[in-house]
């Protein structure tokens, strides 16, 4: 595997991976795109100006965008949903499950600003409950890509596969860490360290934070397994089974720490009945009107908060 270094400057929002790979894409004339009047927020406007055919913007009427894909779906259409976190998760929430999950149609729900990327835009925007909420729905997966190349990779795949999968997308840009030529699965953790001591799992664009903890505890002696949990259903049960063996699990997550991965991952512990387990991600709090970093800082998702969890349990 090929891990670009993290003090490199490059830094792109997963949104625009999203919004390339889709132009890519819509060379299939099966893919369609439904936007919900924030195409420009979304990264879908190249899209609509190469497929315009393919392209539908329902306006703000996100359950109507997602009937309307379910609709398409019927017919041997691959269409896209493309919208906020927030309102692709929770305003949507009803019309995915009755309509999208319980005929298991063919729909891929595509939402940028997630977690509490949406920053100064504040609590309404900023989606803590998203991959939580949708994790409950049967025939639902789950995912969301560490950087700009593994979003476009895992976008690709959701693409391929028959089914509802939900992709959420940064606002804010992240750094890059993988090699573009790096292959991902959807279901398949991507392993960036193996360690004996401690296992850090983390997703999304909390993955460089854990990465540069996993640097700090192995210069302090202690050997990390860090994974890069990017489907967070179906998750990699496998990779946390050898976890478990080492007994020692964190978890990061930007997602409230209830119902996301660490939960995810806690559940399967608790069936094994061995290892501990401490989460990091939001507390269980509404966020509020700040920059994305302070924000991350509030509820303690930090490179030094994720050390100081690992040692508390080594």
């Amino acid at each position: 595997m090929t891990v670009m270094n993290l003090k490199s400057n490059e830094k792109k929002a997963t949104r625009e991976a999203f919004g390339d790979e889709i132009a890519e894409l819509g060379k299939n004339k099966n893919i369609l795109v439904v936007d919900a009047d924030i195409g420009g927020s979304c990264k879908t406007t190249k899209f609509m100006n190469a497929f315009p055919k393919q392209h539908v913007n329902v306006g703000i009427a996100e359950q109507n965008a997602a009937g309307l894909a379910a609709g398409l779906a019927t017919t041997g259409k691959i269409p896209f949903v493309s919208t906020y976190a927030v309102f692709g998760s929770l305003r949507m929430a009803e019309q995915i499950r009755q309509e999208v999950c319980y005929p298991n149609l063919n729909v891929k729900i595509a939402c940028s600003h997630g977690g509490l990327t949406p920053a100064n835009d504040g609590g309404s925007h900023q989606a803590i409950e998203d991959m939580g909420v949708l994790r409950t729905f049967p025939n639902m997966k789950v995912i969301m890509g560490a950087d700009y190349h593994s979003t476009r990779k895992l976008v690709k795949q959701a693409a391929e596969i028959y089914g509802p999968v939900f992709l959420r997308f940064t606002r804010d840009t992240i750094p890059i860490i993988y090699d573009e030529n790096e292959e991902f699965e959807i279901g398949k953790a991507k392993q960036l360290k193996d360690g004996k001591d401690i296992a850090l799992i983390a997703n999304g664009d909390t993955v460089h934070l854990a990465i540069q903890a996993a640097e700090i505890l192995e210069n302090k002696g202690i050997s990390v397994k860090l994974l890069d949990m990017h489907t967070i259903k179906p998750i990699d049960r496998e990779a946390i089974l050898e976890c478990i063996e080492i007994g020692k699990i964190v978890t990061v997550e930007d997602h409230n720490i209830i119902n996301g991965l660490g939960s995810a991952v806690s559940e399967i512990v608790a069936e094994q009945g061995e290892g501990i387990v401490r989460r990091v991600g939001v507390q269980d709090q509404f966020g509020e009107s700040a920059p994305y970093e302070k924000l991350l800082e509030i509820n303690g998702i930090t490179v030094e908060n994720i050390v100081n969890k690992a040692e508390e349990i080594l």
